[in-house]
């Protein structure tokens, strides 16, 4: 009795000194308790490793056609076949996952850093400097995405991926730059923030460690869904022919191949698979932002 007695203070003490869990650990908790956001994270791996490593898994060169391999069926070397111009498809299909992702995460990151930039002056200056981001911001939304983005497609005489990736991100800034101005703007009144003025830190300094990481869960989350929608721009684009162009592979340019009714009747190796490719890289990275949101933001969790 004597012993379990003395062991009993011992080990509350030992629960006392606990370390308490870090916002980030039970941020990480709550994520790997959602199920679909583990899919989504183990599913886009998987497709990223595909990517990096293609050339391990082809032999191919996606960009090289063979005239006397015109459409030919699955075989002879040849995976998923190749397409109207003899270009072996799985060689296609790695290669154009690889420049699809690049595109989509640069894209990301290049619209996250107008965004953020943009959002955090607007809503921490306000006045003159908010009323002039925000008109320039309302200007972009009132014209109708596709048709800027083709305009200045069609002003240019060669779209290089970067070209491409800088008309995707000076259309679609406005919506992050709304977001990021109004998470400022709620916290601008708040007494840290006052008492960092008043101790005199500069304007960079408090917008760099009092207000971002206030709004690093918004960024995280809408930067992970953002991606998503950049795929699908570029997939679109490119499908109509207004994207990358050939020879470089992408998912949208090989599903344009599908245009043909002979193809899309006949040849499904030919657009299925980047249209699988699409569709499971979007589903997770949407799993992921779910997960993400519901991980910075336990009030969201429907659960």
């Amino acid at each position: 009795m004597q012993n379990s007695m003395n062991e009993q203070p011992s080990m509350g003490a030992a629960r006392s000194k606990a370390k308490p869990k870090s916002p980030f650990q039970l941020s990480l908790r709550r994520f790997m308790k959602n199920k679909l956001a583990v899919i989504g994270v183990i599913c886009l791996i998987l497709i990223i490793l595909a990517t990096v490593f293609a050339p391990l898994l082809t032999k191919f060169d996606p960009e090289r056609g063979d005239l006397l391999m015109v459409d030919s069926a699955p075989g002879n070397g040849h995976l998923l076949g190749t397409d109207s111009s003899g270009r072996d498809n799985w060689a296609r299909l790695l290669y154009g996952g690889r420049i699809s992702l690049i595109v989509g995460f640069s894209a990301m990151l290049f619209t996250l850093v107008i965004g953020v930039v943009t959002g955090a002056v607007s809503g921490y200056y306000g006045g003159k400097v908010d009323s002039v981001i925000m008109r320039a911001a309302d200007l972009v939304l009132a014209l109708p995405f596709l048709v800027l983005a083709l305009t200045i497609i069609a002003l240019l005489d060669n779209v290089t991926i970067g070209v491409f990736v800088t008309i995707i991100a000076i259309t679609t800034w406005p919506t992050l730059t709304r977001l990021i101005r109004g998470a400022f703007l709620s916290l601008r009144e708040e007494e840290f923030i006052t008492g960092a003025k008043a101790l005199g830190a500069s304007d960079l300094r408090i917008i760099c460690k009092h207000f971002l990481p206030n709004a690093v869960g918004p960024i995280i989350v809408n930067a992970t869904l953002m991606m998503a929608t950049m795929i699908i721009i570029e997939s679109g684009m490119s499908f109509i022919g207004m994207g990358i162009p050939q020879p470089t592979p992408t998912w949208g340019n090989m599903l344009s191949e599908a245009q043909n009714l002979r193809v899309l009747r006949d040849q499904p190796e030919i657009w299925l698979p980047p249209g699988l490719g699409i569709l499971l890289t979007v589903l997770s990275i949407n799993f992921i932002g779910d997960g993400l949101r519901d991980a910075f933001d336990p009030k969201s969790n429907r659960r």
